[in-house]
């Protein structure tokens, strides 16, 4: 951090003594006001539920503009990443700062490749879960319990642990989601095969059966690939933040992405494509395209409860950058699967050009966000809707792990303790039973 030669003062009108507030200079994006001494020197805390206004933490990883639609990896336009990079490449770029040689990207690739497969105990845990549980469920369960299986590698203060966990957790994720997929289809587990690439071994786990070998098809490899990673880190998020935080306390990492995983589940954040695609199948099941225009007048009265999901995003006040690239794969994935006239997808595009047109939605930048059309993209590929959170899940392990490792190498790091503004009541005596 740089500081500024710009202070800030704080003052008080009953006559208490002002302070000065250093404040700190980013590469890019707003200053940030130093508070770290306010609770010491005035006694009072801030207030800021959400923490909409306060910086928890300096990372160089990722940085949004919201206003310009910008999302840079280590400075690196999110654009470029899917239009040049692979998945992997992009994981080596959030977990060590820098894009990766032909030798080192070989090497890296190796290093995950070498550690796809997980304890075959694993599939005793997933027989204590009902067929139906959702996957997020299943989920959290199984990253935790890596802990139980990964003795090595759980020490968050070591290096070398945080390193080979930060590997396992990249290459045995995919894993993870697709015998959750296996086990709640009936299917049998298909084990990893290292001469595919990431992506495509992910698709085979999935998708192959010990019947027939299964071919990848690679429109949709490089569909999934690109989901990947558009949705690798997001800054300091929800989950991330709940990663740090729970990280913070010297828990090992297993637990602290799994904690990450719980948060990620909420439809307000890793569960918003599920609920676009909900939406666009309510919608179906309803009059379908021919009653787009009821739903639209719902959307538009604030008393009816009925939201517009997929469209609007909290950060962005600019078209989602990533939801641009999303859309060019939306329309190669209908175009290679012969989908355009599927019904829900007709649907899907007719709502599309109605937001992206009607003035209401215009003026409000309620623009198709990454969720609307990741979600339509694995639909079409065969992905089931209740799967899609934990595919957002893998694809952000490297995210929260490259966050925790950047954290535990903070020197200012502490373990998070966030303050409150208590309103309950005062100090009061317990009364005998008979007399309350």
């Amino acid at each position: 951090m740089t500081q500024s030669d710009v202070k800030a003062t704080l003052s008080f009108s009953d006559g208490s003594a002002s302070m000065d507030l250093p404040i700190y200079k980013g590469s890019v994006g707003p200053d940030v006001i130093d508070i770290r001494k306010l609770y010491a020197q005035t006694g009072k805390f801030t207030y800021d539920p959400g923490f909409m206004s306060t910086a928890a933490c300096n990372s160089t990883i990722t940085y949004i503009d919201g206003d310009k639609g910008e999302l840079l990896y280590r400075g690196y336009p999110i654009e470029q990443l899917a239009e040049n990079c692979d998945f992997l490449e992009t994981c080596h770029l959030l977990l060590y700062g820098e894009l990766p040689d032909a030798a080192g990207k070989k090497d890296f690739v190796a290093r995950v490749t070498n550690h796809t497969m997980v304890n075959e105990q694993m599939q005793f845990f997933l027989r204590g879960f009902r067929r139906d549980a959702h996957p997020m469920a299943v989920m959290t369960g199984l990253v935790g319990a890596l802990s139980a299986f990964y003795h090595d590698s759980t020490d968050i203060n070591n290096p070398q642990h945080r390193e080979i966990a930060a590997i396992r957790l990249i290459a045995k994720m995919p894993t993870l989601v697709a015998m959750a997929y296996k086990y709640s289809v009936g299917q049998p587990y298909m084990y990893p095969k290292n001469k595919l690439s990431y992506t495509a071994n992910f698709m085979h786990m999935m998708f192959a059966t010990p019947c027939e070998e299964y071919e990848p098809n690679d429109v949709l490899v490089r569909a999934m690939d690109r989901i990947f990673i558009l949705h690798a880190d997001h800054e300091q998020n929800a989950s991330t933040s709940t990663v740090r935080l729970c990280g913070s306390s010297g828990t090992n990492p297993f637990a602290a992405i799994a904690a990450g995983v719980a948060c990620l589940w909420g439809p307000a954040h890793g569960g918003a494509n599920e609920a676009a695609l909900n939406m666009l199948e309510e919608i179906q099941r309803n009059g379908g395209v021919e009653k787009i225009g009821d739903f639209i007048k719902q959307v538009k009265d604030k008393n009816s409860g009925i939201k517009l999901m997929g469209f609007g995003h909290r950060v962005y006040k600019n078209y989602d950058p990533r939801a641009k690239l999303m859309r060019e794969t939306c329309h190669e994935v209908l175009n290679a699967l012969g989908l355009h006239d599927d019904p829900l997808f007709k649907l899907a595009m007719a709502l599309e050009k109605i937001a992206l047109e009607d003035d209401y939605f215009v003026s409000r930048k309620l623009y198709p966000n990454v969720d609307f059309y990741s979600g339509i993209v694995q639909r079409a590929i065969g992905i089931p809707v209740s799967l899609f959170t934990a595919i957002f899940a893998l694809a952000r392990t490297v995210g929260w792990i490259a966050q925790l490792n950047e954290m535990i190498g903070d020197p200012e790091y502490k373990i998070g303790r966030p303050r409150q503004l208590y309103v309950g009541a005062n100090r009061r005596d317990v009364k005998p039973i008979g007399q309350r």
